[in-house]
């Protein structure tokens, strides 16, 4: 339960001031020349307020505009629907993490046999995920599925998430081996052990050099691509 109360609190100072993006201020409707559109929760939306975001960096590393709807606390299950961050438009990417708030608020990141089912199946067929993917791909686009940071080392409030973590990983990556339109793209290997940089002061979400960290490495995959 403190971990829990410590991971609200720590989500409500990071949230302190964000914008949540909607159709028309953040260009979805208007702007028809962007073709990357990212979604997500926290890991995706923090920075933001200082242009250092993980969209921020991809359009400077590829020069390209980037359509942000990633908001704080989203989740496929209760809460703020992940999925509803999505819009139909004419991309060439979409980029998107999703289900660690699920894990973590779920079930506690303990016992989450369940939750992870629900998010993608053992054999990465069925599920939430598996199924918002096949949506977004039947528009044409491409699929990112980005991972999350893993802990520097130290004890953190998310430190149990681990395992959940690593768990979900893997399915991620055999969802991805079914369609070669989309990818996992894991960060588990982002931050060095005992290197505390990557993350912001609640050692939970990203710190602007974890922003530019896992921004470089989308950037990287699209730019394979092009």
């Amino acid at each position: 339960m403190l971990r829990t109360l410590l991971v609200l609190v720590a989500l409500m100072v990071t949230g302190c001031g964000e914008t949540v993006p909607d159709p028309v201020a953040d260009g979805t409707s208007t702007n028809r020349s962007a073709r990357i559109l990212l979604l997500g929760d926290s890991m995706m939306a923090v920075n933001r307020l200082g242009g250092a975001s993980v969209a921020d960096v991809i359009e400077d590393e590829l020069g390209q505009e980037v359509i942000d709807r990633s908001i704080i606390g989203a989740r496929y299950f209760f809460g703020i629907p992940l999925t509803g961050q999505y819009k139909a438009g004419n991309w060439d990417w979409v980029v998107l993490n999703g289900g660690g708030n699920d894990l973590l608020f779920g079930c506690g990141c303990r016992r989450c046999d369940g939750t992870l089912d629900r998010l993608v199946s053992a054999d990465g067929r069925k599920g939430a995920i598996p199924s918002f993917v096949a949506k977004i791909r039947k528009s044409g686009a491409k699929v990112a599925y980005v991972g999350y940071l893993r802990n520097p080392g130290v004890q953190t409030p998310i430190k149990s998430c681990g395992p959940a973590g690593n768990e979900l990983d893997r399915r991620l990556t055999l969802m991805s081996r079914f369609d070669a339109g989309v990818t996992f793209l894991p960060m588990s290997d982002l931050v060095p052990f005992g290197d505390r940089s990557y993350h912001g002061l609640d050692l939970i979400h990203p710190s602007v050099k974890g922003s530019r960290g896992i921004g470089q490495r989308i950037a990287a995959l699209i730019g394979k691509s092009t």
